[in-house]
């Protein structure tokens, strides 16, 4: 009778402590384990040589917190920031490696207990993570560390932009970078690898690269390596042969504060022969090709493209362009109404007076129509399907081939609506 009581008093209560239980507020409810991480066994096969250790170790134990000290499972929790670190894990006895694994950070490293481990005994660990320095450091397996974290630290340099102008038969890459770079050139099976030593990438970098196919360079592909950036440059074969050869210079952009490492592929015979082709060009552009409609191609570039970055494009800086760029001026002064040069201000320059032509060259994105001779300029000067890509390094090269390419179509467009609208385009007096 008693337990059949008990039985039914239990039968009551138990709705009763589900009831409880549901109404609990969500802080008291028990907390969702933290996820898990990544386990490594980092264990040699063969225990260390005895040693009077092992033999005093139950007292030992005592003033280490009891014998769990000594027997008790042993890890190491290693975390990176930021997270994602590559990790090479080697187990160390004296100066011999017993074991290397590798993971990535996050993990826990299964390790011996510290009875089974010698005090030479070392967990070393080296981690390695794309633009930042390497980090090494070592964890006796005896002691009391059961957690890590590694603060890696920002490459020194980076690569702040990349430029790239192929015009006239010699091609330069430009290479913006936050302090002087140390590179190395390394030939490879359809080109060449530049490797910039202790250098980041940077997304703006990383997309004026992607894309590029000119008449000498088939396409770039860069890739951090650790602690270095390679970018590899796959040529043409035209780039390939032995016409070309590799040159490179250094120098300091004092306006932008940024180091200029540039990497030019320039004839072996030198540039006469493509001055003469140049010269033979500008003679062939007419005055429609820098007035009429032409002047809406021009003036609808101009309006979206960034004053200052034009402004570097096209003013002389010691480039293999500049002499190039210097003679479209010139050029632009014969065929313009009246021989007079026109910019945006209002202001002009006599194409005829060599001070005034000067004035005009220090400010060439200011000048009405010279966006159009140069359109002109390069469809004289080379073949499809590279025009575009030229014209691209030499007025934007700090661009993503992508939205030039879209920039340009707008520009077209507005072109083709004047012609149709037979408006004249836009006035240049």
């Amino acid at each position: 009778m008693r337990k059949r009581r008990i039985r039914l008093l239990l039968a009551l209560a138990a709705p009763i402590v589900l009831d409880a239980r549901a109404a609990l507020p969500e802080t008291a409810k028990p907390a969702e384990k933290p996820e898990a991480i990544d386990v490594v066994e980092l264990i040699p096969q063969e225990p260390p040589k005895w040693s009077p250790t092992n033999l005093f170790a139950p007292i030992t134990g005592f003033f280490h917190g009891g014998p769990s000290y000594w027997y008790g499972e042993r890890s190491v929790e290693i975390e990176t920031t930021p997270p994602g670190a590559v990790l090479d894990l080697f187990y160390v006895r004296g100066n011999f490696q017993k074991r290397y694994e590798q993971a990535d950070a996050p993990v826990r490293v299964m390790l011996p207990s510290r009875i089974e481990a010698s005090d030479r005994d070392n967990l070393t660990v080296r981690a390695l993570l794309d633009g930042y320095r390497q980090q090494e450091l070592q964890i006796p397996v005896r002691s009391q560390t059961d957690r890590v974290m590694i603060d890696l630290s920002p490459l020194p340099n980076s690569l702040l932009a990349f430029t790239q102008t192929t015009f006239a038969g010699r091609g330069s890459l430009s290479f913006l970078t936050k302090e002087a770079v140390t590179f190395r050139l390394q030939k490879s099976k359809d080109g060449f690898d530049v490797v910039l030593t202790e250098t980041s990438n940077t997304p703006t970098a990383d997309a004026t690269m992607q894309g590029v196919a000119n008449s000498l360079i088939a396409g770039l592909k860069p890739q951090q390596l650790g602690e270095d950036l390679m970018i590899r440059v796959r040529l043409t074969d035209l780039g390939r042969s032995d016409d070309f050869e590799t040159r490179s210079r250094q120098g300091f952009d004092p306006v932008r504060g940024v180091h200029v490492f540039n990497l030019d592929l320039a004839p072996r015979q030198g540039d006469d022969a493509a001055r003469q082709s140049a010269l033979r060009a500008l003679g062939r552009i007419r005055t429609a090709d820098v007035t009429g409609c032409a002047l809406d191609f021009d003036e609808a570039l101009r309006e979206e493209l960034d004053p200052a970055e034009l402004a570097r494009a096209l003013t002389p800086n010691g480039s293999h362009t500049d002499p190039y760029l210097r003679a479209a001026m010139k050029r632009l002064g014969e065929l313009s109404p009246d021989g007079v040069i026109r910019m945006r201000d209002g202001g002009r320059f006599r194409g005829s007076v060599p001070i005034e032509l000067m004035a005009a060259a220090t400010q060439p994105n200011e000048a009405l129509g010279y966006l159009a001779l140069l359109r002109r300029f390069v469809a004289e000067m080379e073949t499809e399907p590279y025009r575009e890509s030229t014209l691209r390094g030499l007025i934007a090269p700090e661009l993503t081939p992508d939205r030039f390419d879209a920039l340009l179509r707008q520009a077209q467009e507005r072109e083709q609506s004047c012609e149709r609208g037979g408006s004249g385009g836009t006035s240049a007096g």
